[in-house]
């Protein structure tokens, strides 16, 4: 259940706003080589379903990352904004994103087979391999794209 008020947060230079409405406060790390390659490490995330509303979304570049997921971000100072699942409005926003930062948890990890050595949490989490995560949101015909 999203919270009762939206959320307001944007990019680095501030060119893209947004609010959306986060279930919870539990952040989500996604592993997977594609996000570490976006980011320079796990794409730290808050599940926002279909509650994100954009301002400035002429400034948000789209990027088509496979056939079932697309990642914006502002295309004046490239802040990685948020992932979205194509044809089913939902949206995985940065944590770090958000204005108002209190109260998080870590909460989950995906792709947690595709997870470098180089790093680890400590905090105990919910912990999902990339054929786990595709069972869980992939359309059945695709199945081995990653997001």
């Amino acid at each position: 259940m999203a919270t009762a008020n939206p959320m307001s947060g944007g990019c680095l230079c501030g060119a893209v706003r947004f609010t959306a409405a986060p279930k919870d406060r539990d952040v989500g790390a996604c592993h997977c080589s594609m996000c570490r390659k976006w980011t320079a490490g796990p794409f730290m995330v808050l599940d926002c379903a279909d509650t994100m509303k954009i301002e400035n979304a002429a400034n948000l570049g789209v990027y088509r990352s496979s056939e079932w997921a697309e990642r914006c971000f502002c295309k004046n100072c490239g802040s990685a904004l948020f992932y979205r699942l194509v044809g089913k409005d939902h949206y995985f926003v940065s944590a770090e994103a958000f204005d108002d930062r209190a109260g998080y948890t870590l909460a989950s990890q995906v792709f947690i087979d595709e997870k470098p050595d180089y790093y680890g949490f400590a905090n105990q989490t919910h912990n999902m391999t990339g054929a786990e995560v595709f069972a869980a949101f992939a359309p059945p015909e695709t199945g081995a794209a990653k997001g």
